[in-house]
């Protein structure tokens, strides 16, 4: 039985439930063994608990009483007022610059690293050898820092 059932079934035995409403749920208990029981137990339960509600007489008037209590409660739930140290507001104000400036020096940093300047490829300092497989005889070597590019032939070349 679900908590929703166990609420119905109380309000019911309490007498706060619709005339319409209350006579479904007596339905419901005279066919539903675990909804005869539970009622059974809040009965007893209630008639457990009748004899020992004392008549207790308060020095000052309800409204008075309770009212202390809340303005007690109000008092210990209020925290008191802290003021923060002068170093402290310092460093937030610091923080507050210092993680956008870092943030923006990363993004500076990657960019130069990964834009070559010039848009050329570069591979080892800005040099680049290539080799013709086909003819192991002539090579080529292109410094694009520099603008040059320069072939090799060995002779005489191997048939």
């Amino acid at each position: 039985m679900d908590l929703a059932a166990q609420l119905k079934l109380q309000a019911w035995l309490d007498g706060e439930l619709p005339e319409a409403e209350a006579r479904a749920v007596a339905d419901w208990v005279a066919r539903e063994p675990e909804a005869s029981a539970l009622a059974e137990e809040l009965r007893q339960t209630r008639r457990a608990l009748a004899g020992f509600e004392a008549d207790l007489r308060l020095p000052e008037s309800r409204e008075f009483f309770w009212s202390k209590i809340e303005r007690e409660i109000a008092r210990r739930a209020a925290p008191a007022p802290a003021s923060a140290p002068r170093g402290a507001a310092i460093l937030a104000g610091l923080r507050r610059f210092l993680i956008p400036a870092t943030a923006a020096a990363l993004l500076v940093l990657a960019g130069a690293v990964l834009i070559r300047p010039g848009g050329a490829p570069t591979r080892g300092g800005g040099a680049e050898v290539e080799m013709a497989l086909a003819d192991a005889g002539a090579f080529t070597y292109c410094d694009y820092s520099a603008g040059t590019t320069l072939v090799w032939f060995s002779y005489p070349a191997d048939n």
